[in-house]
């Protein structure tokens, strides 16, 4: 009898464990997007593609469980699963539960918008409305991490007497005295209350970078370990996490103690020195896929601790993320991953935007203008610059719903090219009324701000359209995603007048030229 038992247990806890697979076989013409923000390049998904794990991968950006089709199909789960694509359509493995196939219409709208009502509703709430209507400034590629007091204010001061727009300014890594501090280095910002006054004054809006690690041997670490406010290992010790800047124990804010104090550290920074908000970094999922990693919630899983990051930030209407899981629909602000100085890094923008938006995040940032690699930048010749790259990657921004820059554009354009990034900052700021309005109609209804051409104008064989988008409902952007002064423009059906004032009758293709000095966008006529 014993024996018997025993035989019972092991089948059950093998069957617990197995994998369940889901073959889903694609329709005559269906198209899938989805799952991974940072896979936008690869979307939809026709070639093969091996598999990618949403518990453990993220490619340095957002993850959510789902997958939408251009047939108004889509498939959600609430925990992470392995997919790849094949020849014959999407294989899904999932160690928590069958995963399956839902009919939800006839278009990639349709899919979306039922997933949307079903699964991450929108919350009608929005990041602070400046994101929208003015440029971000990142101190990173300029500073990196010699982030100090008096670069930040001269750097602020250009912007000015660049005459570029005000907005946010993003006080990046390394501000502080050591990870799990939030007092300033002292030798670096020997004032920082008079800085944040100094740069409100002129108008920007103040944010710093933080993370959820703690630097062993200090302090806070010894508090917080006495807390048990750190994640652990199974053996009971505190866990020392690999991730870019080193080994550092981790807040575990699966526990409503560690969250409620993580976040009044950051309350008490705004009370002290009046900071705006926080740029949430470093909650990529594969920092807790460790097996052994333990933490207060006991069931807890990586993206649970990827998920518990990002809900920090719905305290702080200024807040920026990078790396989330789930969270679609929510006032949270989401940049995509940083990306090199190349032609190649342009072009993944677009479909990038599109994947994030048909991932639920609409209130997106397409990285920093030029990339956010910072070894991109050392040691310039402003001779042999490709300014090129910078000016077309400031025109993709302008017309998306956020636009960030990092590299001061006076430190390594001439005058003429910096005349044409400032032209684009400005007409960011012209499209404020109508982006503010798309992204409280994404607030109301979930629609993406940034959306495929397939989405707004189904059957009419756009869905492997990657150089376009459309911004909203009523506006078509097709910039320059490589070097070069002309391209080819896919116009739906309609009647379309473009930035220069012509009218065109859509449902054609048509060659334009596009000196450097242009943006090509083209607004949708009632009919």
């Amino acid at each position: 009898m014993r024996s018997k038992v025993v035989i019972f247990l092991l089948l059950i806890s093998h069957f617990i464990g197995a994998q369940q697979v889901t073959e889903i076989k694609s329709l005559d013409g269906e198209y899938w997007w989805g799952g991974v923000t940072a896979l936008g390049s690869k979307m939809p998904y026709i070639q093969p593609m091996e598999s990618f794990d949403l518990s453990s991968q993220n490619n340095n950006n957002q993850v959510v469980p789902l997958l939408v089709s251009s047939k108004g199909r889509y498939v959600w789960s609430d925990y992470p699963f392995t997919f790849s694509v094949t020849e014959q359509g999407i294989r899904i493995d999932s160690k928590y539960e069958q995963v399956k196939v839902q009919e939800a219409g006839r278009s990639l709208r349709d899919a979306y918008l039922d997933a949307c009502r079903q699964h991450f509703a929108p919350s009608g709430q929005l990041p602070d409305t400046l994101f929208f209507t003015k440029p971000q400034y990142n101190t990173w590629i300029e500073l990196m991490y010699n982030q100090n007091q008096a670069d930040v204010l001269d750097y602020a001061r250009q912007i000015s007497k660049q005459d570029f727009p005000g907005g946010v300014v993003m006080i990046d890594d390394n501000w502080q005295k050591y990870y799990g501090n939030f007092e300033f280095k002292p030798d670096r910002f020997p004032s920082p209350k008079s800085m944040v006054e100094e740069l409100h004054a002129m108008g920007f809006k103040v944010m710093l970078w933080v993370c959820p690690f703690v630097s062993a041997d200090s302090p806070e670490f010894r508090e917080l370990e006495k807390k048990k406010y750190l994640l652990r290992w199974q053996n009971g010790e505190t866990a020392m996490i690999h991730w870019w800047n080193g080994y550092s124990a981790c807040y575990d804010l699966t526990n409503p103690e560690a969250r409620d104090y993580f976040i009044s550290q950051l309350k008490k920074m705004q009370d002290v020195y009046q900071i705006d908000g926080f740029k949430f970094d470093a909650g990529d999922n594969g920092f807790y896929s460790h097996a052994e990693l333990k933490a207060w919630k006991s069931d807890a899983i990586s993206v649970d601790h990827t998920r518990a990051w990002a809900e920090i930030g719905l305290h702080f209407p200024f807040n920026e993320y990078r790396a989330c899981w789930q969270m679609g629909g929510q006032p949270l602000v989401q940049r995509l991953g940083d990306k090199d100085y190349s032609w190649d890094a342009v072009r993944l923008l677009i479909p990038e935007m599109i994947a994030a938006g048909l991932n639920g995040y609409a209130y997106a940032c397409p990285d920093l203008i030029g990339g956010g690699q910072f070894a991109s930048f050392l040691g310039i010749d402003p001779n042999r610059f490709d300014q090129e790259l910078i000016i077309r990657s400031a025109q993709i921004h302008a017309m998306m719903p956020m636009m960030q820059f990092s590299v001061a554009p006076w430190r390594i354009l001439n005058p003429e090219n910096l005349s044409i990034v400032r032209e684009a900052a400005r007409l960011h700021v012209r499209m404020a009324s109508y982006i503010i309005r798309q992204a409280r109609h994404a607030a109301a209804t979930g629609e993406p701000i940034v959306r495929h051409l397939a989405y707004e104008f189904p059957d009419q064989g756009f869905e492997t359209c990657k150089d376009q988008f459309m911004l909203g409902d009523k506006y078509l952007v097709a910039p320059m995603v490589e070097k070069g002064n002309s391209r080819v423009v896919r116009l739906p059906k309609g009647r379309w007048k473009d930035d220069l004032g012509k009218i065109h009758k859509g449902g054609k293709s048509i060659t334009i030229d596009v000196p450097l000095n242009r943006l090509p966008y083209y607004e949708r006529l009632c009919d």
